[in-house]
């Protein structure tokens, strides 16, 4: 004769079950958690478009290293809360995950085709810039025979002013519309994904990791690339500062639409 009734002998091999599901649960979102921390970290050291707009825009602007660190961070938390909420629009509604792969591709395409235009419209601002801010020879012949030559700037401060602090605000919210234009590739197929098959706030946890870990690589990439440019001569580049960074921002917006990165 059994010591255990048939109920209890069925509760106490569900609770062992239970124990063991809750067990790898556990164990699947500390694993996906450090993924998450990994990926966010990689996926922003390899792509320059994460740092190298505001690190050549804050310094060809002359941006205080606080004022480059903010507009990094709020273009940063864009970037990472619109891939968040399609993630989550996908969980919830159960929408395909191939759709949403299709989906971030397209906007990383807009996105990479975004930063080449900004770049190249930048450059060429600060071509235009230079070319109106050249210096001019003026020749001059005295009655008594002496020759004598003189250079003033062409600044045109009295016509362009207006539109200068026009671009200055302009900047920022290009800036931050390409960041949430682009996605963060990896987080809903490789994390979010996988971890809501074990709950939704293992989803929120391993979300938030990859979020903190991408901004924390935004912030220390910037700061790192900021003091580095400070070693730099960037006073003898003069108004060539707008060109270079332009440039820089082209070609990284070139490098991503055909690399992939």
């Amino acid at each position: 004769m059994s010591i255990f009734s048939m109920e209890e002998v069925a509760l106490l091999l569900w609770r062992l079950t239970s124990d063991d599901k809750i067990i790898n649960m556990t164990a699947d979102i500390q694993l996906l958690t450090t993924t998450a921390v990994s990926a966010g970290f990689i996926h922003t050291i390899l792509g320059p478009d994460h740092y190298l707009p505001f690190i050549m825009i804050g310094k060809a602007r002359d941006w205080s290293i606080s004022k480059i660190l903010m507009l990094t961070f709020i273009c940063g938390l864009g970037h990472v809360l619109s891939s968040v909420v399609l993630g989550m629009v996908g969980v919830f509604f159960g929408v395909g995950l191939e759709k949403l792969e299709f989906i971030e591709a397209s906007r990383g395409n807009m996105a990479a085709w975004a930063l080449i235009a900004f770049g190249l419209v930048y450059a060429i601002w600060g071509l235009r810039k230079v070319y109106k801010n050249r210096q001019h020879a003026h020749v001059h012949t005295h009655s008594s025979g002496v020759i004598h030559s003189h250079k003033h700037t062409h600044t045109h401060d009295h016509t362009h002013v207006h539109g200068q602090e026009e671009g200055k605000k302009i900047t920022p919210w290009v800036l931050f519309i390409i960041f949430v234009l682009g996605p963060c590739e990896v987080l809903i197929p490789l994390i979010m994904y996988p971890a809501a098959q074990s709950s939704i706030s293992g989803t929120i946890m391993v979300t938030a990791a990859f979020g903190v870990s991408t901004l924390l690589a935004m912030l220390g990439t910037v700061t790192l690339g900021v003091l580095g440019f400070s070693l730099l001569p960037v006073k003898r580049m003069g108004l060539y500062t707008h060109v270079i960074a332009g440039a820089m921002i082209f070609l990284s917006g070139i490098a991503i639409r055909m690399l992939g990165i």
